[in-house]
């Protein structure tokens, strides 16, 4: 007498059934939030990625204003200089995503770069000096440039400390803490941005006009 007749179940129905409980339960865990830990860290390194991304563009555009600016005032070294120094110091900096789970290195990174920002600042208060140099249509560019980017780092900034709050609140909370002991232990908690001088959550002036 067969499995049909007996009730028996045979190998194949018990795959199905098999594969139909596998699917049922990962179905239930995806929609207990089983994900979204790793989620939301690939969300923060992306939104880091983005930070990097924009204060290298600033880097590469100081070479061709420092160069612009010392045509036109030459003797104003000692800023020239600092805003020199202070983008090789960045530079140096060996910067990669492992960054963001080191908050000494990420407080010192951020401490370079709110340096460069300050030596820009400086070197902004100069070029009010020179109306020749504020007229000159490749300091003009630069000058858009530059202010295109300090807003787009301040936009990432932005993204990343909203893509690190959710990230460490998902750890913190209600089902996520859970996930995060049984599974995502090896995961930890993200430092955030911090204001290494006043009003560093704002971008720095360069408009001249």
């Amino acid at each position: 007498m067969n499995s049909v007749l007996t009730g028996t179940p045979n190998s194949t129905q018990r795959r199905l059934w098999q594969s139909l409980l596998v699917s049922l339960l990962v179905f239930g865990l995806s929609g207990c939030g089983i994900n979204n830990i790793p989620t939301y860290d690939e969300n923060v390194k992306a939104a880091w990625a983005q930070v990097q991304n924009q204060y290298q563009r600033r880097a590469d555009l100081i070479p061709n204003l420092v160069k612009t600016v010392k045509a036109y005032a030459s003797h104003e070294r000692e800023t020239l200089e600092a805003v020199t120094e202070a983008r090789a110091k960045v530079n140096s900096m060996q910067v990669d995503s492992g960054i963001i789970n080191d908050p000494a290195k990420l407080q010192q990174f951020e401490a370079a770069q709110s340096q460069l920002s300050s030596a820009l600042s400086r070197l902004m208060v100069v070029v009010e000096r020179y109306p020749d140099l504020k007229a000159n249509q490749n300091f003009l560019a630069l000058q858009s440039q530059l202010e295109g980017t300090e807003n787009r780092i301040s936009v990432a900034r932005r993204d990343y400390i909203a893509a690190v709050e959710r990230y460490n609140r998902e750890i913190r909370t209600f089902p996520g803490r859970i996930w995060h002991s049984v599974l995502y232990s090896d995961m930890p908690l993200r430092d955030t941005f911090e204001a290494t001088s006043e009003d560093a959550e704002k971008a720095p002036e360069v408009d001249f006009q």
